[in-house]
């Protein structure tokens, strides 16, 4: 027997469990980090979210598939995502709440009686019919879990416009002569180009067979019509991103622009200056939703659900609720704020005292009432939905185009 004292035996530490982490790709919409830590800390597994603009998620989304579990945008931007073959569809039968999904979503309006809206109403591209396209007629599987939602409009200033009136205000002050060279307009296609339409046709300029699926012809008619405006020095400029929204306000540089929700509680001085419409001819409205991406199996998928019935569950609508959207499954979500913010952001109540958003800071202040009143008062007058139209590879191009030019005209 050697003398050579024996090596131990090399000591292997027990195999480490793999980080289990859900890839979020979407926008700054749904993509908030306080949704994100409140999920993590709800379903025991990390989050990884990423936040692209608007035309660049949905083309990720589409060709580059392998890289995200859940896409996260709207019911418009959909139709391409789906083509492409990068999602694949959710069974119903794994949505806990999928009964108490609102009728908005799942059957187009809030009662049978609602007019629907022009353009990419989620009901019209939700269920995923036997050969594989999707459609309206209800089906146990579905190509995008309906989430949060909202009606848009435009802000104005009460200097230059005054109050609205009994019967709202118009679209037409969005391209109205009053407010020559203090316009701003959205800069994205699926949005801005029907803020502009809705416009044109409430001021008389313009009519549209179908405000939600433009031919060649009234794209062309519009896009002259922004051009001949611009050349009279109409528009300050566009805007991408909230916060520059705010911004131009904040400013004093628009009488009145395209403008959504959240950005109302952050205009600090000018909050009684610049407000936010309720157009006679109705909204814009648009629906968000969450996806389940193709390459998912077993536990990953498993992961995936636990997420999409996580949404539904009331924190993350309680989140969306104080910046003024809405969520599919409002009575889960009622648990999760105080009566006094249910009342003023569902119930169109007066605010019985300051309200704070998302951030913490007062985003209504006691004595306001959300303008257009409550929910179902709002959702019943949508005229249209941001939609992707047939023509839209044309129209973003010249879109595009447009909103190129203003920036020679930008002050």
């Amino acid at each position: 027997m050697s003398d050579t004292p024996r090596k131990p035996d090399k000591l292997t530490s027990p195999p480490q469990s793999k980080r289990r982490v859900l890839r979020i790709r979407g926008t700054d919409v749904t993509l908030l980090e306080e949704v994100r830590q409140m999920a993590v800390a709800d379903l025991g597994f990390d989050i990884e979210h990423e936040s692209l603009d608007f035309l660049t998620c949905q083309r990720r989304a589409a060709i580059d598939p392998l890289n995200y579990d859940i896409y996260e945008q709207c019911f418009h931007n959909l139709d391409i995502v789906w083509f492409w073959g990068a999602l694949q569809p959710i069974e119903t039968s794994r949505i806990k709440q999928w009964d108490n999904i609102g009728d908005l979503a799942k059957a187009g309006g809030i009662s049978k009686y609602t007019w629907q809206g022009h353009g990419d109403a989620p009901v019209r591209k939700l269920y995923v019919q036997p050969d594989g396209t999707l459609g309206q007629q209800p089906m146990p599987t579905i190509s995008m879990l309906p989430t949060a939602h909202n009606v848009d409009s435009f802000g104005f200033d009460r200097r230059l416009f005054g109050n609205e009136g009994a019967e709202g205000s118009s679209w037409a002050w969005l391209l109205d002569r009053r407010a020559r060279g203090r316009i701003a307009l959205v800069d994205e296609p699926a949005i801005g180009i029907f803020d502009v339409a809705l416009a044109a046709e409430a001021n008389g300029d313009l009519t549209f067979n179908d405000i939600g699926n433009m031919t060649v012809e009234e794209i062309d008619n519009l896009m002259g019509l922004l051009e001949t405006l611009r050349q009279q020095g109409f528009f300050v400029g566009s805007w991408l991103t909230p916060n520059q929204a705010e911004a131009l306000v904040h400013a004093d540089r628009v009488s009145v622009q395209s403008m959504w929700s959240p950005s109302y509680s952050n205009l600090g001085a000018m909050e009684a200056t610049f407000c936010e419409s309720c157009p006679r001819e109705g909204y814009r409205a648009w629906h968000g939703g969450a996806s389940l991406a193709r390459h998912l199996t077993g536990p990953k998928l498993d992961m995936a659900y636990e997420y999409l019935n996580w949404w539904l569950s009331g924190p993350a609508g309680a989140v969306m609720a104080r910046q003024g959207h809405y969520m599919t499954n409002a009575e889960g979500v009622r648990e999760y704020l105080s009566p006094e913010e249910w009342g003023y952001w569902y119930d169109g109540d007066v605010a019985r005292c300051d309200l704070k958003g998302p951030d913490g800071r007062v985003a209504v202040r006691a004595g306001r009432r959300r303008p257009g009143g409550a929910y179902r008062e709002r959702v019943s007058r949508i005229a249209l939905w941001n939609t992707v139209m047939d023509e839209y590879n044309y129209a973003a191009r010249a879109w595009k185009r447009f909103i190129a030019s203003l920036g020679s005209s930008a002050q």
